[in-house]
């Protein structure tokens, strides 16, 4: 007797308990990782303000050199995710240790790189001369942990791909709590100064690259899958992340041409910006965890030959992001005069602040479809469209965004570009999804 279908109600049900189940503990491993940063400010702000400065530079610098390789874990997560769906875990395992191996590569190619350099990036920073040595000094030791950073990525992909994102949690907390003790007792106790930070920071990454490796190597001998790196299988990881990592690129030049343009406004005008940009960045780990679960639920679907259940939990996840961006939205505009003071105290960064953060809130809804959609195009593997449609993207924000201060334009203006930034992705990634190009079913794409 053949079973009949599923109701619908049934099925948003089962999409519902799927994104759920994913996407809150991908939140938590997500808001985990930028405090990391925050505990080593804490702590290295108390030797004084050259050593703090130094410590931005230097973090920007490391943040900008790892956020660009993330392509390591988004790639992963669809491959390793469609040879789950295809019922092949021995192939997805051994799929995510490709990942791996490329991201050790990559990891010592960057550290190579750096130790040498580090002096000429500082300075090209415009460090000043009092914190240039400190920054100089952070960026060296701190790049001893890439590698394990990289590798954090691309098991942190398997994992998802493997439809586990409790475990990433559970590290990243790890992680963050050991960083914690051994900034304190290797800056303070140990008298290392700005070192001891960059040192505690390098061995608590470290620490979190060896536990993913213990959980992966253990799932490789449970299912027989080869840990010895292969040079055709790292090849294919590379070329399915180059796409990603021009769209990545892409998303960071337009990060940076805003920050730009918002300094030729004013002191008071970049200062706004800068807090926006960091509200506008933890609403987008709200929305990211969606598009995690995106990622691995989608990879999942069509490594199963199910292409309906694949449009089905993309229309699912659409509403989601929608409802995200609503809800996140009016957060913002009802909780603005309680953390608008714990921002700053300036009227003229006050002023400059409030009608910019409610466009910010009002595109909210628009950045929920863009996070969703990019997500799972991600988990189809549609890398190539995701490249072209960022840089789409930006070339039509940098024209409009470069004119702002040309015609008298202020932060409001430099954030209504940015909303339409993010109009020209949607249309793009939505127009993609209504396609159906984007679902190519099987083990691989």
């Amino acid at each position: 007797m053949t079973q009949a279908p599923a109701p619908p109600k049934a099925v948003r049900r089962r999409h519902d308990r799927e994104i759920v189940s994913l996407a809150v503990p991908a939140f938590g491993a997500l808001v985990a990782e930028p405090l990391f940063l925050m505990v080593d400010s804490a702590i290295v702000g108390h030797l004084g303000t050259p050593q703090l400065a130094g410590l931005a530079i230097a973090a920007a610098l490391l943040s900008t050199a790892v956020s660009v390789f993330v392509f390591l874990a988004y790639a992963t997560t669809a491959a390793v995710a469609r040879r789950v769906g295809a019922g092949d875990l021995q192939a997805a395992i051994r799929q995510g240790m490709d990942g791996i191996w490329l991201a050790l590569l990559l990891g010592v190619a960057v550290v190579v790189l750096t130790i040498p350099t580090a002096p000429w990036l500082v300075d090209l920073f415009g460090a000043s001369g009092t914190a240039g040595p400190y920054a100089v000094t952070y960026l060296r030791v701190s790049s001893l942990g890439i590698p394990a950073m990289l590798v954090v990525l691309a098991a942190t992909g398997i994992l998802r791909g493997l439809q586990d994102t409790r475990t990433p949690l559970y590290v990243a907390v790890g992680g963050f709590a050991t960083n914690a003790v051994l900034n304190v007792g290797l800056v303070y106790g140990a008298g290392l100064g700005i070192a001891g930070s960059a040192w505690g920071t390098v061995i608590a990454q470290c620490g979190m690259a060896v536990a993913y490796l213990v959980v992966v190597v253990r799932g490789a001998r449970r299912h027989g899958a080869s840990l010895r790196p292969d040079a055709a299988g790292i090849r294919a990881s590379a070329q399915a992340g180059a796409p990603l990592l021009v769209r990545t690129l892409s998303l960071r030049a337009v990060l940076l041409i805003a920050t730009a343009v918002a300094a030729r406004l004013g002191d008071a005008q970049v200062a706004a910006h800068q807090i926006i940009l960091s509200l506008w960045s933890l609403m987008a780990f709200a929305l990211d965890a969606i598009a995690i679960a995106g990622q691995a639920i989608i990879g999942r679907y069509l490594g199963a030959d199910d292409a309906e259940g694949a449009r089905q939990v993309c229309r699912r996840m659409v509403q989601w992001g929608v409802v995200s961006g609503v809800v996140l939205g009016a957060l913002v505009i009802v909780a603005r005069p309680l953390f608008i003071p714990l921002f700053t105290s300036d009227t003229a960064v006050q002023d400059t602040l409030l009608p910019a953060l409610l466009v910010v809130a009002l595109s909210q809804p628009i950045a929920g479809v863009v996070f969703v959609l990019d997500g799972v195009l991600m988990g189809a593997g549609d890398g190539p469209y995701l490249a072209w449609a960022m840089l789409l993207t930006l070339a039509a924000f940098a024209p409009v965004a470069l004119l702002v201060p040309v015609l008298g334009g202020g932060l409001t203006a430099l954030w209504w570009a940015m909303t339409l930034m993010m109009t020209v992705r949607m249309l793009t990634l939505w127009l993609r999804s209504r396609s159906g190009r984007w679902i190519v079913t099987g083990a691989s794409r």
